[in-house]
Formats: structure tokens, C-alpha cells, sequence
């Protein structure tokens, strides 16, 4: 029985290659998309926080509203005294009151706010010798100032302010101690437990914003460190694919069998991709750097490049420092499969006291003039870690790595 042409069993190596070519193109616009998305979703996010707070804040202002309860006193003395004179007094000065009020309470402008708290201490100030309850007046100025300003001075002084004016206002008139000395004791209660309040509030408030830009911290580092994962796992992986479809479709009419052979492993690198694109969602862990050195090994030969390793590989690494150098190795084996155009590449570990240093050196074409997503990525991983990365490309290309001991317990 005659076999089939190597033509129709591989019909499909140069399709594969091109593919995996493709979404390679793919993963590097993913991974952009994940690093510069995320912000933008952030800030819509918190954008329609800030409106939740917005309206928070309106409803808040009505609220104050319900404290003109006590501007009922302010009518006591015109229904005792029942003239004319008294309630058109009362009529002009209350009307000004709840247009000042009205103002102070819908108002967003600092200085507008002062001036309209200054003007309603000035309104108590004329109102005062005609009718002792607008001495209330001055409580509303004592209970307003420390919403206005987080200057405790300034609440302080305002307040003093007020009980100084309602004092030599009712020795200057000859009143009765009792018409200003009460209005005073509750200017100096109200104000001084506002200022608490006030200041409790904007204590949660910034307790609040930092809890929200922690948490919006922790988002962009999570999709940034997926970017990565994905960008190190998936970029390896495809470029192994890439080099075994073009191996296959090279000797698949000279040698079948290895074609064979070589697309199975096709087949077993992608169902290797899944599982890794799974563990890059949950929180990347690799083998080790035995396994990846091992792994290194097979990507550079079928690549047609040697691979030297020298030192002994450090035994004393925390999981973290292992993932972060495996991650650096794997990707740097990317970059010399695709862009270097190297014949020998060389692996070098050592540990000390200082730390844990890794040399990936190439004699590739180098010529790195700036770093894009991959080299990027290491530079990140090495930096969390409170390590540094140098790279040196004029002849060839050398990574240097360089971990301290124990960031990582």
C-alpha cells in the first residue's frame, strides 16, 4: 500500500507557522490593550464614584436645611413685643438671613463662602440690638466655619470672634448677661463639636479615597502582571510553534517521520499553552529553573543555537526569586529565537552574600536601542523584587540580573 505524499499528510505547516506568527502580533496588542485599558477603565469607575459622591453631596446640602428649626427663636421677642415696627424689623432682617443662608448652604466656592459667612455675622451684628434672639446668628457663623475651612485657627478665632461681638454688643446696650452669655455658651458648644465633626469627616474621607486608590492600585498591578505573564508564557510558547511548523515544512518532503514528529509536538506545546494561560490568570508558578533551562535547551536547538550554562545553579531562592529568574530566561530565549540571530548563547548563575546574579548572554546582532513589552516586563519583575537589570547590546546581547538576598521571605 502506497504511503500518502508528505505534501497531503502536512498540508498545513506554513498555514501553522504564519498563525502563530499572527498571534504573536496579537499577544503584543493584548498586552498593550490590558496596560493602557486599565486605566481607562479605572477612571470611568471612579469617575461614576465621584458622581455617587456628587449626589451624596447634594442630598447632604437639603439636609442642612433642617437646622433652620432653630430660627424660631429669632421670632420670640417680635410676638412679645406685637408692634409694627418690630415684626417689619423682623421681616427684613429674617428674609436677609435665609437668602445668606440659603446661599451658604448651596454654595461651592470657598471665598463666596466666607463672604456670605461674614455677611451674616455682620447681619447678626446689626440685628442683635433690635431683637436678642438674632444673637442664634452667631451660632450659625460658629456652626458653618468649620465646614468652610480646615484651619483649626481660623474655627477658633471665628468663634472668639462671635462671643467677643455678642458680649461687648450687650455690655455696650446695657442687656441683661443672660441674653448674650446663653447665645455665647452654645456659639462655643456647637462650634466646638462641628469642628470634631468636620474634622472626623474629612478624616474619612481621605480614609476613604485612600482605601479606593489602593484598591484601584491593586487592580492595574494585578492586569499588569497578567500582561506580563501572558507576554512571557504565551511570546515563548508561540515562538517555539512558529520554529517547529517551519522545521516541519522544511523537511517534510526529505523526512516524513521527523515531520511527524515535529508537529506532535506542535500539538503538545499548544495544550501546554492552555494550561499556562489558565495558571497566568491565577497567579503564574513555574517549574523551576532546572525545568526551564531544560525547556531553554530544546527551543535553542531547534533553533540551530548552543546553549552554555556555567555556575552552579543558587539552591537558597525563595519561590518568588525562582519564578522571577525562570520568567527572565524564558523570555530572554524568546528574544534570542526571534530577533537576535545568534549561534551561542550563555547561561550563567551566581550567589553570594550580595545576592543572586543572572547573565544571558548571546552573540547575536544586538543593537537594542530601546525596550519594548518583553524587556520591559523583566525590568518590572526585577525591580519588585528590589533587584536591577542591565542590559548591554553593542556586540551581542547580555542581560545581567542581580537580586539581593532575602526580599522574599
Amino acid at each position: 500500500m502506497n504511503s500518502p505524499e508528505p505534501n497531503s499528510v502536512f498540508p498545513s505547516c506554513e498555514g501553522e507557522s504564519r498563525v502563530a506568527e499572527s498571534l504573536l502580533h496579537e499577544l503584543r496588542d493584548a498586552e498593550l490593550s490590558i496596560r493602557g485599558g486599565s486605566f481607562h477603565r479605572e477612571s470611568e469607575r471612579l469617575g461614576g464614584a465621584s458622581a455617587l459622591h456628587q449626589e451624596r453631596a447634594r442630598r447632604g446640602r437639603f439636609f442642612d436645611f433642617i437646622w433652620l428649626v432653630y430660627s424660631v427663636f429669632f421670632v420670640i421677642e417680635p410676638v412679645q413685643q406685637n408692634t409694627r415696627k418690630t415684626w417689619m424689623e423682623f421681616a427684613l432682617g429674617f428674609g436677609c438671613f435665609l437668602a445668606i443662608y440659603t446661599a451658604l448652604v448651596l454654595s461651592r466656592s470657598k471665598r463666596t463662602q466666607y463672604l456670605l459667612l461674614f455677611a451674616l455675622a455682620a447681619l447678626g451684628t446689626l440685628y442683635f440690638p433690635f431683637n436678642s434672639g438674632a444673637s442664634g446668628m452667631f451660632i450659625y457663623v460658629a456652626a458653618f466655619i468649620p465646614f468652610i475651612t480646615e484651619s483649626i485657627f481660623i474655627c477658633i478665632a471665628t468663634i472668639a470672634a462671635c462671643c467677643a461681638t455678642m458680649m461687648l454688643e450687650g455690655w455696650a446696650l446695657h442687656m441683661s448677661p443672660w441674653s448674650w452669655a446663653f447665645c455665647a455658651f452654645f456659639s462655643v458648644a456647637v462650634g466646638a463639636g462641628n469642628l470634631v465633626a468636620a474634622q472626623r469627616m474629612r478624616a474619612n474621607k481621605k480614609l476613604d479615597l485612600a482605601h479606593e486608590q489602593i484598591a484601584h492600585l491593586a487592580k492595574l498591578a494585578e492586569r499588569e502582571r497578567i500582561a506580563r505573564d501572558l507576554h512571557d508564557v504565551l511570546g515563548h510558547t508561540l515562538s517555539v510553534v512558529v520554529l517547529k511548523s517551519e522545521l516541519a515544512g522544511k523537511v517534510m518532503d526529505r523526512e516524513p517521520q521527523r515531520a511527524r514528529i515535529e508537529i506532535r509536538e506542535v500539538e503538545q506545546i499548544a495544550r501546554k499553552a492552555l494550561t499556562e494561560v489558565r495558571e497566568a490568570i491565577r497567579g503564574y508558578r513555574s517549574e523551576g529553573l532546572t525545568a526551564e533551562i531544560a525547556r531553554a535547551r530544546k527551543t535553542l536547538d531547534a533553533a540551530g543555537v548552543t546553549l552554555e550554562c556555567c555556575g552552579i545553579k543558587p539552591t537558597q531562592l525563595a519561590p518568588a526569586e525562582e519564578t522571577v529568574l525562570s520568567l527572565i530566561v524564558r523570555e530572554a530565549v524568546t528574544n534570542i529565537v526571534r530577533h537576535a540571530q545568534a549561534s551561542r548563547c550563555r547561561l550563567e548563575f551566581a550567589a553570594n552574600g550580595s545576592g543572586t546574579a543572572l547573565v544571558v548572554e548571546d552573540d547575536g546582532r544586538g543593537g537594542i536601542h530601546e525596550e519594548g513589552n518583553g524587556l520591559r516586563g523583566m525590568r518590572e519583575r526585577v525591580e519588585s523584587m528590589g533587584g536591577k537589570l542591565q542590559i548591554d547590546s553593542g556586540q551581542g546581547t547580555r542581560l545581567l540580573v542581580e537580586i539581593p538576598p532575602h526580599t522574599v521571605d
